[in-house]
């Protein structure tokens, strides 16, 4: 009886430390790249657990050329547009999972693929002005696999009535 249960604890002590080497196993490109990336918790690695520290390493991070675009002075009723372009300096394949802003005026169009490391990208922004008046500043906040998680982009300008800007 008592040799089995040695055994068991000898076991099960074996076996804890087995897991715990592989938590900390970092996985190259390759083995992200092979992974199913269908399901919601793969989709975005979250770089923080409960239980963890913050990992802030092994992480895409996205650098914009600019993060800020100054229209100037536009007529009430035209559409500004602005493509912000951005590499990915991160060491795995950066994923965008949404892109959005404070109202419907402002819309941004993102890349839906894996970007890899030291690949670029561009997020195409349109700003409605109809209805619109006076200075404006609109952000456009992207979240992906970076740390943080999220990452504001603006457009800045004023916005006149024709007969203002005659």
């Amino acid at each position: 009886m008592r040799q089995s249960i040695k055994i068991f604890l000898s076991s099960a002590i074996l076996l804890a430390f087995a897991c715990a080497s592989d938590k900390t196993k970092e996985k190259s490109i390759e083995e992200i790249r092979a992974t199913d990336l269908t399901g919601n918790a793969a989709i975005i690695r979250n770089p923080i657990s409960a239980a963890d520290h913050k990992d802030t390493i092994n992480v895409a991070k996205m650098e914009f050329e600019t993060t800020n675009f100054e229209f100037g002075v536009v007529e009430a009723g035209e559409i500004v547009t602005h493509t912000f372009k951005f590499t990915n300096t991160g060491k795995v394949p950066l994923i965008i999972s949404d892109a959005r802003s404070t109202c419907g005026c402002t819309v941004p169009e993102w890349p839906k693929d894996l970007i890899p490391p030291n690949g670029k990208g561009e997020i195409s922004v349109r700003f409605n002005t109809t209805n619109m008046r006076q200075q404006q500043r609109k952000p456009v906040t992207i979240t992906a696999n970076t740390y943080p998680s999220k990452t504001k982009l603006y457009l800045s300008g004023i916005v006149k009535d024709k007969e203002a800007i005659n």
